[in-house]
């Protein structure tokens, strides 16, 4: 699940090689919903048999579904109903499962799996095409897996947090799609979203500075977050629905999600969420 964008820095917590092991069983989970997922994407099947079929997985295991409740980033806003986040076309996040939404044929479905499993969270998007999905879908579901291995790959020790950045923006604008800048990457752990926030995108030197201290801190061994580039044919630009989740790009045109867990080692940054 992807946290709005704010301005605030804090504390970025370092886990011990217990709670580590603990978020690999989260993420583990997780991906046993993304194989069961990538088997069950096909024409007809309605958002809600996703979601009832991420469920039994999760509470299968033990698990609790943490989307399931979650508060609103609007005060006083309806929290978050189901299981999964099921997002379809212009849609990029948030979208609620629903026996009204039936996939279709060329359709993309980005579904996003979080799950709380002994005090952790493992938490991965990934976006599914339905069918035969045209080429401009095709592309774009491959530059947005790419922004997000590209992201992984300058996750190292010692690199900074805007360097992790960096290589999401170049890599998707290379590519001539844009990266979605109102929505954020994030630490996770205990929590679903822990400090700090990572911009998909490199901001003025002076509002980093100043509003993002955190993007220039150095990465350690035993930070974890959640990489989420969300990439868009269109602008970068999105809208809320009236349902106050349900978010897509503001001209209507296709959006890819593509996440996982990560925890920065002191090699290469290990993905908590893949099999």
């Amino acid at each position: 699940m992807i946290l709005p964008l704010t301005r605030k820095a804090g504390g970025i917590r370092i886990k011990s090689p217990q709670e580590l092991e603990l978020m690999r069983s989260a993420g583990r989970i997780v991906a046993e919903v993304h194989v069961r997922m990538r088997e069950m994407v096909q024409p007809g099947v309605t958002t809600a048999d996703l979601d009832a079929a991420a469920e039994k997985i999760i509470r299968g295991y033990g698990a609790i579904p943490i989307f399931v409740g979650y508060p609103n980033a609007k005060e006083g806003g309806p929290v978050f109903p189901a299981t999964l986040c099921t997002s379809i076309n212009d849609e990029l996040v948030h979208g609620i499962p629903s026996r009204q939404r039936v996939l279709m044929d060329g359709d993309l479905v980005s579904i996003d799996v979080g799950v709380l499993y002994k005090g952790y969270v493992g938490d991965s998007g990934w976006t599914y095409p339905v069918g035969v999905v045209n080429g401009e879908a095709q592309r774009l579901l491959e530059v947005t897996e790419g922004s997000l291995w590209a992201g992984i790959a300058a996750a190292k020790a010692g690199n900074r947090f805007i360097d992790v950045t960096r290589a999401v923006q170049d890599y998707s604008e290379s590519q001539g799609f844009s990266v979605v800048r109102e929505y954020t990457s994030h630490g996770v752990g205990r929590k679903m979203h822990e400090e700090p926030q990572i911009l998909n995108y490199v901001p003025e030197r002076s509002e980093a500075a100043r509003m993002y201290p955190a993007m220039n801190r150095k990465l350690a061994p035993g930070m974890t977050f959640a990489l989420e580039p969300m990439v868009n044919a269109g602008t970068w630009r999105t809208q809320l629905h009236d349902d106050q989740w349900t978010v897509s790009t503001a001209d209507g045109r296709l959006s890819a999600h593509f996440e996982h867990t990560i925890a920065i080692s002191n090699g290469e940054a290990e993905v908590l969420t893949k099999l």
